[in-house]
């Protein structure tokens, strides 16, 4: 499968933003175990903190023929239409992931505008809820 794997803002800080949360490993370590999870399978990744810059890889990623994505858009979850609008106009599927348990954190933080655009939202599993949103994918594609 071609699966693109999209992160937003402050994700290239994982590893040492707010650990107790978001875990130890980099963004860089958890694409390298992904990598070698998901050795059959073709994944592209992107990370960016600019609103537009994400909206424009969902794009990329349907116009390159994926076969679905995976968002982690962090922050803009909680506060961009704007994602939301993109992801409503793809046709392929997308998963969305969230390191932390967004339920059990801010008020704020517990309603995603993005997560309704999507197929499902995977959220307090760590980096295991990439995993488990390309084993989604494949089983659904």
């Amino acid at each position: 499968m071609r699966i693109h794997v999209i992160n937003g803002p402050s994700l290239d800080r994982l590893g040492k933003r707010e650990p107790e949360i978001y875990g130890r490993e980099s963004l860089e370590d958890i694409r390298q175990w992904l990598e070698r999870q998901c050795a059959g399978d073709e994944l592209s990744f992107f990370q960016s903190a600019l609103e537009g810059q994400l909206i424009e890889a969902l794009f990329r990623a349907e116009d390159e023929g994926a076969d679905g994505v995976i968002l982690n858009p962090a922050s803009y979850s909680h506060t961009s239409l704007a994602l939301a609008d993109a992801l409503s106009a793809l046709h392929l599927p997308v998963v969305e992931v969230h390191l932390s348990n967004i339920h059990g954190r801010e008020e704020i933080r517990r309603r995603t505008l993005t997560g309704a655009c999507c197929k499902g939202v995977i959220s307090g599993l760590g980096k295991f809820g990439y995993l488990a949103a390309i084993e989604y994918l494949r089983r659904a594609g």
